[in-house]
């Protein structure tokens, strides 16, 4: 892995297909780009639509009418109810470098009723499989700017994403609409170089789970089931608390290669995993690391809803065989005593592996998906 400003690559300099030096010529690598105009990614093939506001799907085009062919016919789509639209179907090799998308301004009833999913060479099964916001890095589907090195969203509802994502023979991504009413607009970008792929490189994978803790085991699953070789390199958590004081005192833990009652790596407190101390009394985003919503008040209290990232960018979790990650869910009682929580969590776990990838869970229905 190597750096070159604040963005990190997964490549060595040699291998331009996955990315590299902006500096180095790419003789063997071509730009494309997938979007509502141009929806192949094909050379030449962008801003083609003709005007008709008749055809359901140039809808937006009457904008254009007097100007014709090539001037922003089709920038957007509308994706009905329970419905799934294919937003990329390219063949490869190649590398998705960086997505933009947008859709509604309140993501309150949309964002995790719409659902990403990516395809690698031809799977059956998604690697990636998250509604739209939180796989953004938008909590409780309430918009926070963030402004990190992986994941960027600014206001009022834009959402950037820069994880390299390599494919070999193919990459298919789908958005899905689960809610009961038409989304009335979508766009995006999808910037990609076709050109060689490392052997060594993996498969880009992420996954959402959603729970209430029980309290008998106040333990939540971020990720389980990984087999394989790979690199953990990012968590999203979504919390909600649900009782009164500072409930962040729960470890983070990897499980690694076979561990079982206890893991390889533990930390010392959910606050210090994300990067902050004594809890957490003012909001930041940065490079690797973000706490982006803000709240009125200073108190700990029933409903205070945290939105989190922590990005192994630059210290990724190695695994060869397996990996389960969870986190604990710890207060305090007030004789100075850890209490046990039911809190609620939504987690997005981002990692990088060979294929096959293990089958993920069941995605919860729209309604459980819903913070509590």
């Amino acid at each position: 892995m190597i750096i070159f400003g604040d963005r990190a690559t997964f490549a060595q300099a040699s291998d331009p297909g996955t990315g590299s030096a902006i500096d180095l010529l790419s003789p063997n690598v071509v730009s494309r780009m997938v979007s509502p105009e141009n929806p192949t990614g094909e050379k030449g093939k962008g801003a083609m639509a003709t005007p008709d506001p008749s055809d359901p799907d140039l809808s937006f085009s009457k904008a254009a009418a007097e100007l014709g062919r090539g001037w922003k016919v089709r920038p957007f789509i509308k994706v009905p109810a329970h419905s799934t639209v294919t937003i990329m179907d390219v063949s490869g090799p190649g590398t998705i470098k960086h997505i933009w998308m947008a859709s509604s301004q309140d993501f309150h009833g949309v964002g995790r009723a719409s659902i990403l999913r990516f395809y690698w060479d031809n799977e059956p099964t998604p690697s990636v499989e998250v509604p739209l916001s939180d796989f953004f890095a938008i909590g409780h589907e309430t918009f926070a700017p963030v402004n990190s090195a992986m994941v960027v969203d600014n206001p009022m509802a834009s959402m950037n994403c820069y994880w390299p994502m390599p494919f070999r023979k193919h990459t298919r991504i789908t958005f899905t609409n689960d809610g009961d009413k038409e989304l009335p607009l979508l766009t995006y970008q999808i910037d990609y170089q076709l050109g060689p792929v490392p052997e060594s490189a993996g498969y880009f994978h992420a996954q959402w789970r959603h729970a209430l803790v029980d309290r008998s085991n106040p333990v939540f699953t971020i990720l389980d089931g990984v087999r394989g070789e790979g690199k953990y390199v990012g968590t999203f958590l979504s919390w909600m608390q649900l009782a009164k004081g500072w409930a962040g005192e729960g470890e983070v833990k990897f499980f690694i290669d076979g561990d079982t009652s206890f893991p390889t790596l533990a930390g010392t407190g959910t606050e210090d995993y994300f990067g902050a101390d004594w809890g957490f009394p003012a909001t930041y985003s940065t490079l690797y690391l973000g706490n982006v919503l803000e709240h009125k008040s200073k108190e700990y209290d029933v409903g205070m809803e945290w939105s989190l990232y922590r990005w192994h960018v630059l210290d990724p979790i190695v695994f060869h065989k397996d990996l389960k990650v969870v986190i604990q869910d710890l207060g305090w009682w007030p004789n100075g005593t850890y209490r046990p929580l039911d809190d609620d969590f939504a987690s997005t776990a981002y990692w990088y592996q060979q294929e096959p990838h293990a089958p993920f869970p069941q995605l919860p229905s729209v309604e459980a998906r819903a913070t509590r």
